[in-house]
């Protein structure tokens, strides 16, 4: 499966990857693009990404996963431009009962955000722009400022 998109992302498409009769819960997280960030006005993003090795750590913490709790799992990420209020990532995560369905969906993009190789670059009311970076003090790092990419 491909996690990286490019397209708008279809809740219902990975809802159908993981449903299965076996398995009773069914656990979601949209994380939508927000409309402020740091007491500014946001008005839209970017997402970057080294794309062969974010696929692969996307891949990585799937299985991961899975081996950790009897869930079945889809993940996908969008790259490029997006507006507030579209989905940026989505996470699916089935199981047979509720409880390892939250855990192992929460993991799953609390390790995205940790480990996957994808940088966001957000644009502001105010005509600046900054890279996002939560080792940062402000959490943003200014446009220009080393980044990557």
């Amino acid at each position: 499966m491909t996690h990286l998109s490019r397209q708008p992302l279809s809740v219902e498409a990975l809802l159908a990857a993981v449903r299965d009769p076996s398995r009773g819960a069914v656990a979601i997280f949209v994380g939508d693009v927000r409309n402020h960030h740091g007491g500014r006005e946001v008005l839209r993003l970017e997402y970057s990404a080294y794309e062969p090795m974010a696929e692969k750590e996307c891949h990585a913490i799937i299985e991961d996963a899975e081996r950790r709790w009897p869930v079945s799992l889809a993940l996908a990420h969008r790259l490029g431009a997006l507006e507030v209020g579209e989905a940026a990532v989505v996470v699916a995560a089935s199981a047979s009962h509720r409880g390892e369905a939250f855990e192992a969906c929460r993991w799953v993009i609390d390790e995205v955000k940790r480990r996957v190789p994808i940088w966001k670059r957000e644009y502001y009311a105010d005509g600046t722009v900054a890279w996002v970076d939560p080792t940062a003090s402000s959490g943003v790092v200014a446009a220009g400022q080393g980044m990557a990419p």
